[in-house]
């Protein structure tokens, strides 16, 4: 299904659940923003955070729906860092150019350079088909608004600015650092042990004769002999399994210290010449002091 199909109904994308590129979950669609001149569905809404707490704006640019699913063509990473924006209201063009610039995405060639502009919620979950009851005086209506709030966000710009600052974010990431292997070679050891061995020995035996023995009496040359016997040590060699060698590997959990340079930016007020200011007559310096959390 290609997304041109799946994206003309607006109905159909509140409460899909939503993965990243990657197919990881990021939460379920809430709301459905369209394109106050085109009318067509440009962003959606997904719960994130701990038990779906927040909600956040996703790009429908590159994504594809799939039965139950829509696959969006971002990171759930990209997801969770995107600017707040309160859901449920209308979208104004220098919010809509923030997420933009957030996601590094070009806007529609439609919605540049024109007058007004900006995105309104058109369909979301239990709240039914805001976009269908009149989608063309919406329309209206969205770019008359979006106009008077640009005339006054561009009167803003004169008398306020944004301060930005960098901020560590660490993570860990897995390399292979070695490799450990088992290997079997064969050695010769002199080993000296100790066995009993018998053999036998001759020995003359002397008895006397005694009268009425009834032995005959012969002279005369003789001979009598005896089979000696004596044992050996005798070695043979068999092989026996003794034990079984293997390898494992154990995670092991250190803490290392990270560091790095970020920026941050202060705010500085040069004051008018004749200005008379309150509480600080030492110079016409003035510098923000509430900085954010420092690193």
């Amino acid at each position: 299904m290609t997304q041109g199909e799946a994206f003309t109904n607006p109905d159909g994308l509140a409460g899909l659940t939503a993965y990243d590129q990657t197919g990881e979950k990021i939460g379920s669609v809430e709301q459905v923003y369209l394109d106050d001149r085109s009318g067509r569905p440009e962003w959606v809404t997904v719960k994130t955070g701990l038990f779906g707490m927040k909600q956040s704006f996703v790009p429908l640019a590159g994504a594809r729906r799939q039965e139950d699913q829509l696959h969006v063509a971002t990171t759930k990473e990209a997801v969770k860092d995107a600017p707040r924006v309160d859901a449920d209201q209308h979208l104004e063009p220098e919010q809509e150019h923030e997420l933009y610039r957030h996601y590094g995405l070009e806007r529609p060639a439609d919605a540049v350079g024109g007058m007004g502009g900006g995105m309104r919620p058109g369909t979301g979950r239990g709240r039914g088909d805001m976009a269908g009851a009149g989608a063309g005086a919406g329309a209206g209506a969205g770019r008359e608004f979006a106009t008077r709030a640009g005339a006054e966000d561009r009167d803003r710009k004169h008398d306020e600015m944004v301060r930005s600052e960098e901020r560590l974010r660490v993570g860990t990431e897995e390399e292979t650092v070695g490799q450990a292997r088992l290997r079997k070679v064969v050695v010769t050891e002199d080993v000296t042990t100790s066995v009993p061995v018998s053999h036998e020995e001759v020995r003359v035996v002397r008895e006397p004769i005694r009268e009425g023995d009834g032995t005959r009496a012969r002279i005369g040359e003789e001979e009598a002999e005896v089979t000696l016997h004596a044992e050996k040590p005798v070695v043979r060699k068999e092989a026996v399994p003794v034990e079984r060698v293997r390898l494992e590997t154990e995670k092991v959990t250190e803490t290392r210290e990270v560091s790095d340079q970020v920026r941050k930016e202060q705010i500085e007020y040069d004051r008018a010449k004749g200005e008379r200011g309150r509480g600080d007559a030492k110079g016409e310096n003035w510098r923000d002091r509430k900085q954010g959390p420092s690193h």
